[in-house]
């Protein structure tokens, strides 16, 4: 072996050796199922208390399927000292080896990520990133159909059938995407159902498109942004907007839902301060939406 490339994989094995040390000293030693947690109950609460949520600012909570990787975003801006860098939204990510929670990457946020279902595809807004072994490749563009300057999208959201339904800051709406005969269609804005109050963002559709889940500031809410959801129709429109409850909605910001993919959780974020500077990962049984599901 060469000396170089001797010297190459010393680098390489302190480099990660440092990396798993730092991610022990900033997150502990989490083993078991779930991030190490105990499965929530009817009533959301904290994710990972002093884990993951803790007195900054965490949130974007999600597993990608089979449950094996979670990812989270926080901030990682200075804001004291020469190195001022300010604002930095971080995505972390966690991979469960032998029982054990490994961080193994680390991220610029360009785009919430969430996955496609089977797992192939990381979204982030406009963009994606595929799997590739065991990483992912470079974040790549949807192409000019969204990749579009006049609008502001945030969050993307897939379902099995391949329809995207996402939302835009830049116009205040939430659009959606199917395909149909294998075309992919422009996206439409859509309707009063989900596009009503303010704030309207960061939309979940589930796997099967039985329901969407969204944020927003509306009348009927507990006091900031709530979390609403719609069941689709027998005739393929959407449902009325019901709003998800007390259980789930407080009277802070209460924001960006995603299902796990087993069906089990709903992870949201809950503004903890009231200036959201302080933002946790809260989650609930997802058995709740059948509860709602009744009351439509």
């Amino acid at each position: 072996m060469k000396k170089s490339l001797v010297l190459t994989t010393i680098a390489l094995s302190t480099l990660l050796s440092g990396t798993l040390a730092q991610a022990k000293d900033e997150f502990g030693t989490i083993t078991g199922p779930l991030m190490g947690q105990k499965p929530p109950g009817m009533t959301a609460e904290p994710f990972a208390p002093g884990i993951i949520s803790k007195a900054g600012w965490e949130l974007e909570g999600v597993f990608a399927p089979g449950m094996q990787e979670f990812y989270f975003t926080l901030d990682r801006g200075v804001y004291e000292g020469p190195n001022k860098t300010g604002f930095r939204p971080t995505v972390i990510g966690f991979r469960q080896q032998n029982n054990t929670w490994v961080k193994f990457t680390e991220f610029l946020r360009i785009g919430e990520v969430s996955f496609s279902p089977d797992g192939q595809r990381m979204h982030m807004a406009e963009g994606y990133r595929d799997r590739l072994g065991n990483d992912w490749t470079e974040r790549q563009s949807l192409g000019p159909m969204f990749d579009r300057e006049d609008f502001g999208i945030m969050r993307l959201s897939a379902s099995s059938k391949g329809t995207y339904v996402f939302d835009d800051y830049k116009n205040k709406v939430v659009r959606i995407s199917e395909v149909k005969n294998g075309q992919r269609q422009a996206p439409k804005v859509m309707s009063k159902v989900v596009n009503s109050g303010a704030m309207t963002a960061h939309p979940f559709i589930s796997p099967d498109e039985s329901y969407l889940i969204w944020d927003s500031e509306r009348e009927d809410g507990f006091g900031d942004s709530d979390l609403y959801i719609s069941f689709k129709q027998q005739d393929g429109s959407w449902g009325k907007a019901i709003n998800m409850g007390a259980a789930v909605n407080s009277d802070k910001w209460d924001a960006y839902a995603t299902v796990t993919p087993d069906g089990k959780y709903l992870l949201f974020n809950r503004g903890v301060s009231d200036d959201n500077n302080n933002v946790d990962i809260y989650w609930v049984d997802a058995s709740i939406i059948d509860t709602l599901r009744a009351r439509q």
